[in-house]
């Protein structure tokens, strides 16, 4: 399919044209024949994952070749859509809007292309997949060379976030699927057991331990422990909450922060202990830096579980990817 819409043909596939021929942002109207939908694409993705290194590993293209695509993008509609800093982008106000848009048309012509596939007997389409951090570090890369390897006509687009934001982009169609913590049955949602996984106490490694003490920490020892925990309501953060509660006690919490590789940094540099996955610790950026501990009596875990909207129904490529993602995961 040609990356080149104008407004007529995206009404043919089901895009109402009052819809989607224009919008106004600040200072200019944007006219959607004029905007390739390549770019458009890789805006909305490094929007998404808020940098274009990231951006480039999950769409599979050169960082610079990424960024003049975007710059491209935003020289031919006379606005600055992201601010880049040393930590990745934010967006503009324009950024905000487009990026809204965006997410709206990509979504329709991926539709339009899934159903037209399938009757040449393929999949296609476009998947919009939520995934907390620690899977994404531990599982976002193999998914998504498995998935351009078994389904090269569709596309997948990966967002890290947190269970709650991921719970509100899946209400608003933002996400197709997500993959969240300690998920509980609601009528907006239907979900399915992906995996369980441990928690672990995680601590700054003492100079010359070679190895990780073998003994696990007991659940009343970590309610002594100053603790870097995200805010509520973080599914980490209510696990420890509620196993402690039940000992008849609180954590002790030192610093809230909502962000993995924050609360990696603070214990790095020996401001307490943190409770995380893991996958969050093996995937960081240097794990040697860390002691790592099994917590026991009792021991603590979170459940992950695949959620979509029980308002939309889910595509034969949506299905797909569930699939996949299992596999990868060891599923049953």
């Amino acid at each position: 399919m040609n990356s080149n819409f104008s407004g007529y043909q995206l009404e043919q596939i089901g895009i109402p044209f009052d819809k989607i021929r224009t919008f106004a942002i600040p200072i200019v109207t944007i006219t959607w024949a004029d905007v390739d939908l390549k770019q458009l694409e890789y805006f909305v993705r490094v929007a998404e994952l808020g940098s274009f290194t990231r951006a480039s590993q999950v769409l599979d293209i050169a960082q610079p070749a990424l960024s003049r695509q975007v710059r491209s993008l935003e020289v031919e509609l006379r606005q600055n859509l992201l601010v880049r800093n040393g930590r990745g982008v934010t967006l503009t106000d324009a950024g905000n809007l487009l990026l809204e848009h965006g997410r709206g048309i990509l979504h329709q012509v991926a539709r339009a292309q899934e159903e037209l596939a399938f009757e040449r007997g393929g999949l296609a389409g476009r998947v919009a997949l939520g995934l907390p951090p620690s899977v994404a570090r531990a599982y976002a890369v193999p998914l998504m060379r498995e998935f351009r390897q078994r389904l090269p006509q569709a596309q997948l687009s990966i967002t890290e976030g947190l269970s709650i934001a991921m719970q509100e982009s899946l209400g608003s169609g933002r996400l197709d699927i997500a993959v969240l913590y300690n998920a509980q049955p609601t009528t907006g949602f239907d979900i399915l057991p992906l995996m369980e996984e441990e928690l672990v106490l995680v601590q700054q490694r003492p100079l010359g331990l070679a190895e990780d003490p073998p003994l696990p920490v007991s659940a009343l020892q970590l309610a002594d422990l100053p603790l870097i925990i995200p805010s509520r309501p973080n599914a980490i953060r209510m696990q420890v909450e509620t196993e402690l509660a039940a000992l008849g006690r609180l954590p002790r919490v030192a610093m809230e922060i909502d962000g993995v590789p924050a609360i990696l940094e603070l214990v790095a540099e020996g401001l307490g202990s943190a409770v995380l996955t893991r996958h969050a610790v093996a995937s960081s950026v240097r794990p040697s830096a860390y002691m790592v501990r099994p917590i026991g009596e009792p021991s603590l875990r979170v459940r992950a579980w695949l959620a979509t909207s029980a308002q939309r129904p889910v595509t034969r490529t949506q299905q797909a990817t569930i699939k996949l993602l299992k596999e990868l995961v060891g599923s049953p």
